[in-house]
């Protein structure tokens, strides 16, 4: 189970290559121009128009035989009109200067017949990302001119590697590769103009282990902005299988209190389910359990959350947000004690308070504990959890924001004296994600990059774990 060295994808398999778009930045420049420009002309208060395209090319395979071959290309306007405190919005696919205009009308139409909302509006100009001020160097855009033929030639390989593992690698659920690109360019009557170009990619492969109803199914992957980062197709297949492989004979275990290891991917998630107690929609709506939190302990003082725009090639990477307000690095969690929330401008009115340049999500997080050294490992991590439970797997979405009540079903390895003893299946984990988040005792240096969110694995001091 122990995560190999990833080596990357050979360089010939991924040149850069020209954009591939069909329309430049220029052209949609106009098409955004031309839509405010209406708006104004018809009465708007204010209004934002965004156009965008994306592009790409997503192939699969399974047992050696080409399954799926799919190209995208999608382009649209989107156009938000505000009367006062009343908003429309509406989008087309049709550039058009006759399709702009109608477009435009309709979201004023909307606007003008809408109720008004006291908090509705374009953010405040003081908050909005200059153009001189938006970084340009976050290297996030890298196409990948690769044929469906090439594509389907690394899926196969990928998925060769993982059967090849081992004769007990029986079947196969298919191997995928996917290259996607796109870009945009928004402004909005506030001040705000801008917009980048960004990119994709992913190897994926879902190999079985096992006959009949021992059978067991995992998978693993790579995503990166640039192809030429992928891990190679034999080192994901490989991998893939060692985890299939891994789970065979697996048993369920007696109901019982025991300390649990996530595995950092599932760790991810975690943080996932705290951003999202600590995001405005959740606080002004008062579905979160985590309200009222700011400059409280909420986490271990061994526990930091940092969260960082400008990580280059980050996946969660902009110079501004979803409403061109300007982004930081900040500290979200300092020494457990929560230093901010997730704000947009709108969820930011409703709580009375500044936004935070998070319209649109978070950007890049990095979770750490100032406990970790670098040999922290996940092999560390088992024996700092002793006996109890390592988690690989989780299903259902058993979290209740509200409440923080956490219970999902599970698959992963039972663990004794810091050695793992037999996998275990069909059990439920189930505890409240306060106490799950006050009782972090440690975080792994197996880091893990899920998204825009970077993680190792989690040590939890005790959870129930419903078994047979």
């Amino acid at each position: 189970m122990k995560k190999p060295n990833m080596t990357k994808i050979a360089p010939a398999t991924a040149q850069r290559a020209d954009s591939g778009f069909a329309y430049s930045r220029a052209f949609f420049e106009g098409l955004v121009d031309s839509a405010l420009a209406h708006a104004r002309k018809l009465g708007a208060s204010d209004a934002g128009a965004e156009a965008s395209e994306g592009c790409g090319l997503s192939v699969s395979v399974r047992k050696g035989e080409s399954e799926n071959v799919e190209r995208n290309r999608d382009k649209s306007l989107g156009v938000t009109v505000y009367m006062g405190k009343r908003r429309g919005s509406a989008s087309t696919s049709d550039f058009s200067a006759g399709a702009i205009e109608q477009t435009v009308r309709a979201a004023y139409d909307i606007a003008r017949f809408t109720a008004e909302d006291p908090m509705a509006g374009l953010p405040d100009s003081d908050d909005v990302a200059p153009v001189g001020e938006q970084r340009s160097d976050l290297d996030l855009f890298y196409p990948w001119a690769i044929t469906s033929e090439d594509a389907a030639t690394l899926a196969m390989r990928c998925e060769a590697a993982a059967l090849q593992t081992s004769a007990r690698i029986s079947n196969s659920e298919g191997a995928s590769v996917a290259a996607q690109q796109s870009h945009f360019f928004s402004a909005h009557t506030h001040g705000f103009r801008g917009g980048y170009a960004s990119s994709r990619h992913s190897l994926s492969v879902s190999p079985i282990a096992g006959k009949g109803s021992g059978m067991q199914r995992d998978a693993w992957y790579s995503s990166m902005r640039d192809a030429a980062e992928l891990a190679s197709p034999e080192a994901v297949g490989r991998y893939a299988a060692e985890r299939a492989l891994s789970r065979l004979k697996a048993r369920k275990i007696a109901t019982t209190e025991c300390p649990i290891l996530f595995e950092s991917p599932l760790a991810a998630g975690l943080l996932g389910s705290f951003v999202q107690a600590i995001s405005g929609g959740s606080l002004y709506r008062k579905s979160s359990f985590l309200l009222d939190s700011l400059g409280k302990q909420v986490l271990p003082k061994h526990i930091d959350l940092l969260e960082d725009p400008f990580l280059k090639r980050g996946k969660g990477s902009s110079p501004f947000d979803d409403e061109g307000v300007r982004v930081q690095a900040r500290h979200v969690v300092q020494a457990g004690r929560v230093q901010g929330y997730f704000l947009g401008s709108y969820s930011a009115r409703k709580l009375g308070m500044k936004t935070t340049g998070n319209a649109g999500g978070s950007h890049n997080l990095i979770l750490s504990s100032r406990l970790t050294r670098a040999g922290d490992d996940l092999d560390a991590m088992l024996e700092k959890l002793g006996t109890g439970l390592f988690v690989t797997e989780l299903m259902g979405s058993g979290v209740n924001y509200v409440t923080g009540d956490y219970s999902r079903g599970a698959s992963g390895f039972w663990v004794e004296k810091g050695r793992i003893a037999y996998p275990v299946q069909e059990i439920t984990i189930a505890g409240n994600m306060k106490n799950m988040l006050k009782g972090i005792l440690a975080v792994g240096s197996d880091t893990y990059n899920y998204g825009a969110k970077t993680v190792g694995s989690i040590l939890v001091n005790r959870m129930t774990v419903a078994g047979s």
